[in-house]
């Protein structure tokens, strides 16, 4: 496992990290024996970094961390989010009160005295206009409640205009083969600022590991069956915002590009690691297989530059026109 410098922390994080959310819920059903096992093997390939949130499975996922604290002795960094509690989800919902009312319930299911990283949960854009919020976060780092914060965003021009207020130290945001826009301006921005970058649905939701197909069948709690077309939250999350016969097609034409004794994930996800402006990626698992694939991505050697320009045609024909401008 390779590691990467995570902002301004002094941070060395596992570039293949962890994505808690499909052990926490709406990926089908979940068996916590499995989820730690998959959780231990992920510590023992050298992944020490992990991103859930107070709302994956109504802190499931963050309990299950919690035990992997107890049963572990190697120190790892935790990532959770706050927020999508809010019902309304509203801007005015992200106040003082309610972030310590999020943060200390994290804590608890934590078992922490403090949270490594808090990130903002995808608020809607008018938080990124509101100074008390960040506020509010800064005192949150004084009481020692949270050693650092950054956020989690839907659009590229969130994530711009969050880096403005300095104590923000990361943005989780998507990026993979089919959503390319923050390799443009965002990635040269976060560099500039120091600021750390975690990418989430690396992976597109499984479409990028090529073993999707027309006829698989998704559970009924599986956010890809439910918000295929953004019925209950930004459609963006789900198969990266696009449509699932397109994105079949795009990766039958990637699949020509994979080397022989690699696998689809592994590919792309040694092409996130190709943008140096990237922190970590955060796959999710949910058995030990899947965290061995994913995490032998990070011992593969670089994409070439006819690979890199193969898989930027195959945007600009197929995904581009679909997805660019949205997210």
């Amino acid at each position: 496992m390779n590691y990467r410098e995570f902002a301004r922390t002094g941070w060395k994080i596992s570039e293949i990290s962890f994505g808690a959310w499909a052990i926490g819920g709406a990926w089908g059903q979940q068996n916590d024996d499995e989820s730690m096992a998959t959780l231990h093997r992920a510590i023992d390939l050298g992944v020490n970094f992990i991103d859930t949130a107070d709302v994956y499975g109504d802190g499931r996922s963050e309990r299950l961390i919690a035990r992997l604290r107890r049963e572990r002795s190697e120190p790892f960094y935790v990532a959770t989010k706050a927020g999508r509690r809010l019902s309304p989800h509203v801007a005015d919902g992200y106040n003082g009160k309610n972030l310590s009312e999020f943060v200390e319930r994290s804590l608890k299911d934590l078992e922490v005295e403090s949270l490594d990283l808090l990130q903002l949960h995808c608020p809607p854009v008018e938080v990124y206009y509101r100074p008390e919020t960040f506020e509010a976060l800064d005192k949150m780092v004084s009481a020692g409640k949270i050693r650092h914060y950054g956020v989690s965003v839907e659009k590229v021009e969130e994530a711009l205009k969050a880096i403005e207020f300095p104590g923000v130290q990361s943005v989780q945001i998507i990026f993979n083969m089919f959503r390319q826009r923050p390799a443009e301006l965002f990635f040269q921005e976060a560099k500039r600022r120091k600021v750390g970058v975690i990418v989430r649905v690396p992976l597109a939701s499984g479409l990028l590991t090529g073993k999707l197909a027309l006829d698989t069948p998704f559970e009924a709690d599986d956010h890809r069956k439910f918000n295929r077309h953004g019925e209950y939250f930004d459609r963006g999350e789900t198969l990266s915002g696009v449509d699932y016969e397109t994105g079949l097609r795009s990766v039958e034409q990637l699949r020509s590009l994979v080397p022989p004794g690699v696998t689809m994930a592994q590919w792309a996800l040694r092409w996130i690691l190709m943008f140096d402006a990237v922190s970590c990626a955060i796959p999710g698992a949910r058995r030990p297989s899947q965290i061995e694939d994913n995490a032998a991505a990070s011992a593969l050697p670089p994409l070439g530059e006819t690979e890199m320009t193969a898989v930027r045609r195959i945007y600009d024909e197929n995904i581009r026109p679909l997805v660019h401008q949205r997210w």
